[in-house]
């Protein structure tokens, strides 16, 4: 299975910690469209864009943002990196991402997610207390959507459907569903279960954080009847790639601690990051990707070595980092690391075989 590698946004509109200055809506959402064009120029396989639903971030509308990308590009697929699938309607998901899929001739991808920013489920009218059933029942109707059409369905927290004609349909008549899982040992399982894809997202800590996750998954989807070694997993994690280690970390350190304090405030306090914690999480132990390219490259080995992942999104620019930084850190991941690690890997598969 080849080896995917590709970057990931939510468009944050964050005041800059260097120059004092704040970017607009519109530059965000014009430097997302750029990013996604340069991803595709240097050769990354995967852009992603996440959703949120607050004034510090543009991504409220992912699929919108990700149809103008297909314009913009020609080969990178295109995914939500996480639908909010439990504050969504399914159908209207299904809808918006076979048309991307149409517009990018067979490109498009869904990373369904609880999501761990709340914000949109008391926005459209829905009750906390159903967060995790929302989930399991929009996912079953999503599913369901990419099976057949038209289709009868019924569940407990959406209005049934009855020979429901759901238009259009995909490309190729089908579109990828992964799901986004936070290190939750009973996501891991049921996602396992489910033989669906499985997208890890690892903010900080070490990077064996998920072994024990990748394991529970693939003995769920084993003991369900799947063919565990054929399931994709991909790593999601903060990263940048620069020049050298030390220009790299200088670089990313005052905008990735500036997004940790100000995007974050959902999640609670105690987001600030001092200098040497962040240098700790960039060390080889730990799960952030960066460095210099041969630092980035070996890192990435690390985690196929550890999870047998093949595909890692990196998030970089968090915190409102200028546009000239991000796209010469997109420049390298594509035309430096990609494609020794897909080549290293290439190799070890076939000494695998």
């Amino acid at each position: 299975m080849a080896f995917e590698i590709g970057i990931m946004t939510f468009g944050e509109v964050t005041e800059d910690p260097v120059t004092g200055r704040l970017p607009s809506p519109r530059q965000r959402v014009r430097e997302t469209i750029e990013q996604a064009r340069v991803a595709d120029e240097a050769g990354l396989d995967v852009f992603g864009v996440g959703e949120h639903h607050r004034s510090d971030f543009v991504g409220s509308a992912p699929a919108i943002l990700l149809a103008a990308a297909a314009e913009a590009t020609g080969h990178i697929r295109l995914t939500s990196s996480v639908t909010v699938l439990g504050s969504e309607d399914p159908v209207r998901v299904w809808e918006q991402f076979a048309t991307i899929d149409l517009l990018s001739q067979g490109r498009a991808e869904i990373i369904a997610g609880r999501g761990s920013y709340t914000e949109s489920f008391p926005l459209f009218g829905y009750d906390l207390k159903d967060y995790a059933d929302l989930f399991r029942e929009k996912l079953d109707l999503l599913l369901k959507i990419r099976e057949r059409n038209p289709l009868s369905w019924q569940g407990r927290l959406r209005a049934p459907l009855a020979g429901a004609d759901i238009a259009p349909r995909a490309d190729g008549g089908t579109l990828p569903i992964w799901v986004g899982v936070g290190g939750s040992a009973a996501s891991a399982i049921s996602t396992g279960r489910l033989g669906l894809p499985m997208a890890l997202a690892l903010l900080l800590g070490p990077v064996t954080y998920h072994e024990r996750t990748v394991q529970l998954y693939r003995a769920a989807a084993e003991q369900a009847g799947h063919d565990a070694g054929a399931l994709p997993v991909s790593i999601n994690t903060h990263g940048y790639v620069g020049r050298t280690s030390r220009q790299a970390r200088d670089v990313m350190y005052p905008y990735f601690a500036k997004g940790m304090k100000e995007n974050n405030h959902q999640r609670g306090q105690g987001m600030l990051l001092p200098r040497a914690a962040f240098d700790a999480q960039a060390s080889p132990g730990s799960g952030l990707l960066v460095g210099s390219p041969q630092e980035v490259i070996d890192k990435l080995l690390t985690y196929h070595e550890l999870y047998g992942v093949n595909r890692a999104i990196i998030q970089m620019g968090f915190g409102g980092m200028p546009q000239k930084e991000h796209l010469d850190a997109i420049e390298r991941l594509g035309t430096e690391v990609a494609p020794v690690v897909r080549r290293e890997v290439a190799a070890r598969e076939r000494n695998a075989a």
